[in-house]
C-alpha cells in the first residue's frame, strides 16, 4: 500500500523494517456495543505488562443506546503507548480503527487526528445493500483524504468471518491481533490476556477469540506495510495494571475499610462491581441501597457501630446526599466518600469528564462543615489516598472525601505493585470499658479531637444528634456551645494542615509563570511545562492534593512568579469575553478558593469539553500568557 492508497493490493515484502517510535497514539471507534474499548483495554494491558508506559482514555457515548452509524454512537477507546512512562492522553491519534466511516467524524470534529493519521477503515460498507450507506462510505473515504489522513480499507468483516458466524462479536479481537502485529507485542502475553478476559466464558469461547487474534496478526504481518516497534524503557518492575475505579476498590480493601453503600451511578458504578467481585472473601460487604440518600445514612450507621465504610458516588449523587454529610461532620462520625466527577450541572454530560464538584464538596452543605479533601492525580494515588482517607477520617473523627473524575475513573495505567502493609488497616474494635468521667466529645483544646465511643462500650453510652450538642452529647442551643463545638470541628482542619509539608515545584521554584492544577489534569500540565521550558519560556507547576485544607507556604511559593494561573476542567468566563466585566468574571473553581485563601490575583483557563486536557492545548495557553513577557 502507498500512503494514501485506500485498498489492501496484496501481500506486501516480508522484508520490512519496523520504525521504532518512543511512543504513539492509537485510537478504536466504531458503534456502542462492538467491543472497541474492551479492544483497547486489553491492547493497554498487553503493552503495560511489556514494560511499556501506557494511558488510555475511554470514548463513551451520552445516551445508552443511540442509533448506530451516527456521530452521536460513536464508542471506543485511544490508548497511548511509550518506551517511558505515560502520564496522560497526548495529543492528536496517529492510528485509527474504526469499524465504520461514520464514527470518526465526531472524533475529528473534536481535533482528535491530525494531518498524517492514519485510518484504518473496516472496508465492507463499500459494498453494502444499501445503496445510501455505499455512498455515506464513498463519501466519507473521500473526505477523509481531503482532510489529509491516510485512509487504508481492511476487510475486517471477510476475515472476521472465517472464524464466526457474526463477525460484530469478533471484530474486536481480531483488531487486537491486528494492533499486536502493528506494534511488535508479544503474542503470547496477547493470548493470556484473551485467556483473562474471557476467564468466565467456555474454552469454547476462548479458542474462538484466540483464533479471531491469531488471525488479525498474521493479516496485518501480510499486508501492512508499515509496522512500528516501542522497545520498553522502564526496566524490570513488578506492576499491576488497572483503571482508576478498580484501584479505588482496592484501595477500600487494602484500606481495611469493610462496607461499601452505594447507588449506582455513571461513571462511578464499576468501582462497587469490582468490590462486588472480591470484596467478600476479603471480609467485606457491598451494599447496593435503594438510594443515594440511602446509602450514605447505611455507610454512616456502618462506620457509627464501629465497621469503617465507605459510600461512592458522583455529582448528582453527591447532591441526595448533603443533609446526610453535614449529619456525619456534626455527630462527628469518620465516613469516607469518594466522588468520581463527571460533567455537570444536573445530571449534565454523565460520561464526560469534568472537575466540577469541588466547591460543592467545600461548601455545599448547610452551615459550616468543615471535611477534609483529597484529589489523586493518578491512577496510582486512586489507590493509596483511599488508604489514606480511611486513616485520616479515623484520627480525626470527621469525614474525608477522595475526589477523583471519570478521566481517572476509566483510565488505564500500569504501576509498581503495591506492598501490603500493616499499618494500613484499621485496628481492631476498642471494646475496653470506658473511661469514667469521660465526655464523648471531649475535644482536645489543641486540635478539636476526642476519643470516639463505639456502641457496646460499657459506660460509653452517648446520643447520637444532628442538632448542635455539647461535649455530653445532649442537644443546647447556647450560644457559646454552639460556637465552641463549631470552633472545635474547624480546628480538626488546622490541626491536619500542620501535618503537611508544601508542595513540590515541578521545574524552577520563581519565574515568568506557575501553572497549579488539580487531580487528573497533573500529567497533561506538567508535559506542557516540560515543552515550555524547552522553548525557553519561564513556566513551572504545582500540582495540589489536598484541597481541604491546602497544603502550607502556598501565598509565598506564588509571590515568586509574575503570573499564577489554575488549569482545570470546569466552567471560567473567557478573559476576553466582551460580555463579561471583569469585576463580574467568573473564575475556575480552584482558582476562585486560591483567590480567597491567599489574596493573590490568580488566573485561569479552564474548559468544559467533556475531554481531558491536552498537554498541547495548555502550552497554547501558556504562550499566551507569557508572550508580553517573552516580546
Amino acid at each position: 500500500m502507498s500512503g494514501q492508497s485506500t485498498t489492501t493490493a496484496g501481500p506486501v515484502p516480508a522484508t520490512r523494517e519496523r520504525t521504532t517510535l518512543s511512543e504513539h497514539i492509537v485510537e478504536i471507534v466504531s458503534d456502542s456495543g462492538e467491543g472497541a474499548q474492551k479492544a483497547g483495554q486489553s491492547f493497554g494491558a498487553i503493552s503495560a505488562k511489556m514494560g511499556n508506559g501506557v494511558w488510555t482514555v475511554e470514548i463513551i457515548p451520552s445516551d445508552i443506546q443511540p442509533p448506530p452509524r451516527t456521530k452521536e454512537s460513536a464508542s471506543g477507546i485511544r490508548i497511548r503507548i511509550g518506551s517511558g512512562v505515560v502520564s496522560n492522553a497526548g495529543d492528536e491519534a496517529n492510528i485509527v480503527v474504526a469499524f465504520n466511516e461514520i464514527a470518526p467524524y465526531s472524533r475529528i470534529e473534536q481535533g482528535a487526528y491530525q494531518k498524517g493519521t492514519k485510518i484504518l477503515l473496516e472496508s465492507m460498507w463499500a459494498s453494502h445493500d444499501d445503496e445510501e450507506v455505499r455512498e455515506n462510505y464513498a463519501r466519507a473515504v473521500a473526505d477523509f483524504k481531503r482532510l489529509g489522513f491516510e485512509v487504508y480499507e481492511i476487510p475486517m468483516q471477510e476475515e472476521c468471518l472465517k472464524v464466526v458466524p457474526d463477525a460484530r462479536r469478533g471484530k474486536n479481537m481480531w483488531v487486537l491481533g491486528l494492533l499486536c502485529q502493528l506494534y511488535n507485542r508479544d503474542i503470547e502475553i496477547a493470548a493470556d490476556q484473551i485467556r483473562h478476559t474471557f476467564r468466565k466464558k467456555s474454552q469454547q469461547v476462548v479458542d474462538v477469540n484466540l483464533q479471531l487474534l491469531q488471525g488479525g496478526f498474521e493479516w496485518a504481518g501480510k499486508h501492512l506495510d508499515f509496522l512500528y516497534d516501542l522497545p520498553p524503557t522502564l526496566g524490570e518492575i513488578d506492576q499491576v495494571v488497572m483503571n482508576g475505579n478498580e484501584a479505588l476498590s482496592l484501595g477500600v480493601i487494602a484500606s481495611g475499610i469493610e462496607v461499601c453503600s452505594m447507588y449506582p451511578i455513571t461513571p462511578a458504578t464499576s468501582a462497587s462491581h469490582h468490590l462486588a467481585e472480591c470484596f467478600e472473601r476479603a471480609g467485606g460487604l457491598v451494599h447496593q441501597a435503594e438510594d443515594e440518600i440511602a446509602a450514605i445514612g447505611f455507610a454512616i450507621g456502618s462506620s457509627y457501630s464501629g465497621k469503617p465504610a465507605v459510600t461512592i458516588t458522583s455529582g448528582p449523587g453527591l447532591a441526595l446526599k448533603t443533609e446526610f454529610i453535614g449529619l456525619a461532620v456534626m455527630a462527628e462520625v469518620p465516613l469516607v466518600i469518594i466522588d468520581v466527577q463527571r460533567g455537570g450541572p444536573s445530571t449534565g454530560m454523565p460520561t464526560k469528564v469534568e472537575q466540577s464538584d469541588l466547591l460543592a464538596v467545600l461548601y455545599g452543605q448547610p452551615g459550616d462543615t468543615p471535611k477534609i479533601v483529597l484529589a489523586p492525580s493518578t491512577i496510582e494515588e486512586c489507590f493509596q489516598f483511599v488508604i489514606l482517607a480511611r486513616q485520616i477520617a479515623e484520627a480525626f473523627r470527621t469525614p474525608v472525601f477522595v475526589l477523583t473524575d471519570s478521566n481517572l475513573a476509566t483510565g488505564v495505567q500500569p504501576f509498581a505493585r503495591p506492598k501490603p502493609r500493616k499499618e494500613w488497616f484499621a485496628p481492631p474494635i476498642d471494646q475496653s470499658p470506658w473511661p469514667q468521667g469521660l465526655n464523648p466529645y471531649e475535644w482536645e483544646p489543641s486540635n478539636g479531637i476526642s476519643k470516639r465511643p463505639i456502641p457496646g462500650q460499657r459506660g460509653g453510652e452517648f446520643t447520637v444528634t444532628g442538632l448542635n450538642h455539647n461535649k455530653e452529647g445532649r442537644v443546647s442551643y447556647l450560644p457559646e456551645v454552639n460556637q465552641r463545638s463549631s470552633t472545635m470541628r474547624s480546628r480538626k482542619l488546622a490541626a491536619f494542615a500542620r501535618t503537611l509539608k508544601p508542595p513540590r515545584i515541578h521545574g524552577d521554584d520563581q519565574g515568568d509563570l506557575l501553572v497549579v492544577g488539580w487531580g487528573s489534569t497533573r500529567g497533561a500540565i506538567e508535559e506542557a511545562v516540560d515543552r515550555a521550558r524547552a522553548e525557553g519560556i519561564a513556566v513551572s507547576s504545582l500540582h495540589l492534593r489536598f484541597m481541604s485544607p491546602f497544603e502550607p507556604e502556598l501565598k509565598q511559593i506564588f509571590s515568586r512568579f509574575k503570573n499564577v494561573v489554575t488549569a482545570e476542567i470546569n466552567y471560567s468566563d473567557a478573559v476576553d469575553d466582551e460580555f463579561v466585566p471583569a469585576e463580574h468574571r467568573r473564575y475556575a473553581q480552584l482558582a476562585w478558593v486560591l483567590r480567597a485563601r491567599t489574596l493573590v490575583d490568580i488566573g485561569c483557563f479552564s474548559n468544559v469539553h467533556g475531554q481531558p486536557m491536552r498537554p498541547k492545548s495548555i502550552l497554547d495557553a501558556i504562550r499566551t500568557i507569557t508572550q508580553p513577557q517573552n516580546a
